[in-house]
């Protein structure tokens, strides 16, 4: 308790030193000089006051509008990037512009070009759809019908006249009595279809027999004139089909290289490879034309390309026999198909039926 009280006293002690020292000692001469600096000195801490007042509402506002005008500096900033985002974006879309419209420009001048193409075009279809008109009309009703059937007639009557003449030169008969000789249908490979006797009389041309047995298989015994004779009527039938075919106005498929009994067919698709032998006077291969020719005669050995040879001579008879409306009478029956397309074509059903 004692020190407790001993502290309290030295507290005591300093607070009034303090005051002592705050207290200002004035003297009463200058009482009243003092009265009147503390008085005036209230009176400008009152005007003071009064003009922080005055003015505080002024300075919020200023605040205010300092803020605003900050704010709308911002947005102005915004606005001109914006513009000059835009300014960017509108060049850029001119160029495109201009560029589009160079295109629309040549797109233009390509359409008037093919505009007035299309105009000149449809003048000559209307002109080509007038002429087509006229025709029909020419060709409609008995007068144009009549007039085609006589031109076609007249067509069929010539061409039996031609025909006519080329049976004149190769007169095809048939000598009576039973052939002992059989057509082999079978194709150039070997491979045999079956033996077809041929009818109750062997087809000759200018008196000349012809049989596939040689062609079939050459062997020693084989008769050398009759070789000769199916090799000269061999070359009489390519010569005869040469001449109808044009008169028939039909191109045949396989080409004739006439000589006699010494003619060759071409095949420009052949079916098998051609072999080094093949290389031959036999046999020709052209680089430019890329044809095969095979013998219409044996000459020697060589009876399977001789076989092939008459098997598209045969293919050349059926195409005409096609044309004219009519099947072949077998693959190898080469004369009688001959006949066959004479007979047909100097028939009156040739022209009755045109």
């Amino acid at each position: 308790m004692g020190g407790e009280t001993g502290t309290s006293s030295s507290e005591k002690l300093r607070r009034g030193d303090r005051e002592e020292e705050d207290v200002k000692v004035i003297e009463w001469e200058e009482f009243d000089h003092e009265l009147t600096r503390l008085w005036s000195l209230s009176s400008a801490l009152k005007l003071a006051t009064e003009k922080k007042l005055t003015l505080q509402p002024k300075l919020e506002s200023l605040i205010q509008v300092s803020a605003e005008s900050l704010r709308r500096s911002n947005e102005l900033e915004e606005m001109r990037q914006r513009l000059e985002a835009r300014k960017l974006l509108v060049e850029k879309t001119t160029v495109a512009c201009k560029v589009t419209e160079q295109d629309v420009k040549v797109k233009e001048d390509s359409l008037s070009a093919e505009v007035r193409s299309l105009l000149v075009g449809g003048t000559t279809l209307s002109i080509a759809k007038s002429k087509l008109q006229e025709s029909n009309c020419q060709l409609e009703g008995e007068s144009g019908y009549t007039h085609l059937k006589i031109v076609t007639n007249k067509l069929r009557k010539r061409q039996q006249y031609m025909v006519s003449q080329v049976s004149f030169i190769y007169p095809l008969k048939i000598e009576a009595g039973p052939s002992q000789d059989q057509e082999l249908e079978s194709l150039p490979g070997g491979s045999r279809l079956g033996t077809k006797p041929v009818s109750q009389g062997s087809v000759r041309i200018l008196g000349l027999p012809f049989s596939m047995a040689p062609f079939t298989k050459m062997s020693f015994f084989t008769d050398k004139k009759e070789v000769q004779k199916s090799a000269t009527a061999l070359g009489y039938v390519a010569h005869a089909v040469s001449l109808l075919a044009p008169y028939l106005g039909v191109p045949i498929r396989y080409p004739l290289r006439l000589g006699g009994s010494k003619t060759y067919i071409r095949d420009y698709a052949p079916y098998m490879e051609p072999s080094p032998s093949d290389m031959s006077t036999i046999s020709t291969l052209s680089q430019s034309s890329k044809f095969v020719e095979f013998p219409l005669f044996l000459d020697g050995q060589d009876t399977t390309r001789a076989a092939y040879a008459v098997f598209l001579l045969n293919k050349n008879i059926e195409q005409l026999l096609n044309f004219v409306g009519e099947n072949s009478l077998g693959p190898r029956q080469v004369l009688a198909n001959l006949k066959e397309l004479i007979r047909i074509i100097q028939s009156p059903d040739y022209i009755i039926h045109s």
